[in-house]
């Protein structure tokens, strides 16, 4: 099985904080990154933007724009969902990678970890997906899965998707099982349901009623 460090890439070196402008404008030019990390003696400080180098003086050097170098990175044991959302937190399409130490690894690549998500079993696997919501002091993930498993689910994956002060959603795939009956049971745990799916028939009935009943009332 690859791990997610597999994908790290090496293909093109870090820009050296010395680097004249007009290469790095080159660089981006020929290659189609958002970014592209900066070290000092081999030591990560920074990532700089396609756009802003587009910008600068092409006969000064980097050391002229360090002001505006970005910092972000990932570190080397970082699990998938980390990675993308340092993607998405950043909007650039490469994160450059560092180990426990600080030292610079190399960098991961939008495109490669898109791929590596598109085969994980959350992605892959034929399953419904719900969202489900609760206090964010009620819920619990060992009840999720009891809930999902006692009426023979089969949990393909599971996330936090969106939280604050007060409520927490959290996005689950579920392959095999009655999707219809682990939603009825996750009512009955009062969690609610923010997702709609063709098996979750108690909304819709209660609708149909609501509408006969209009209806029935207006004639």
């Amino acid at each position: 099985m690859n791990t997610l460090s597999n994908y790290i890439n090496q293909d093109f070196k870090p820009f050296d904080i010395k680097e004249n402008i007009a290469r790095v404008q080159d660089f981006f030019t020929d290659f189609n990154f958002s970014h592209f990390p900066v070290t000092e003696e081999g030591v990560f400080i920074g990532n700089i933007s396609s756009e802003d180098a587009s910008s600068f003086d092409f006969s000064k050097d980097l050391t002229d724009y360090k002001y505006t170098f970005e910092g972000f990175f990932t570190r080397k044991n970082s699990v998938l969902l980390d990675v993308l959302d340092d993607f998405a937190k950043n909007e650039s399409n490469v994160i450059p990678v560092l180990d426990e130490h600080n030292n610079y690894v190399g960098y991961y690549e939008l495109e490669d970890i898109i791929k590596v998500f598109n085969e994980t079993p959350f992605l892959r696997e034929i399953g419904g997906i719900i969202i489900i919501e609760k206090g964010i002091n009620d819920y619990s993930f060992s009840q999720i899965a009891q809930i999902i498993e006692g009426n023979n689910g089969k949990i393909l994956g599971a996330f936090i998707s969106n939280a604050d002060a007060e409520k927490v959603q959290i996005t689950i795939k579920i392959g095999e099982g009655g999707l219809n009956e682990i939603i009825q049971t996750f009512r009955r745990y009062e969690y609610e349901i923010i997702s709609e799916h063709q098996e979750d028939d108690y909304l819709r009935t209660l609708k149909e009623r609501s509408d006969y009943l209009d209806r029935y009332l207006n004639t």
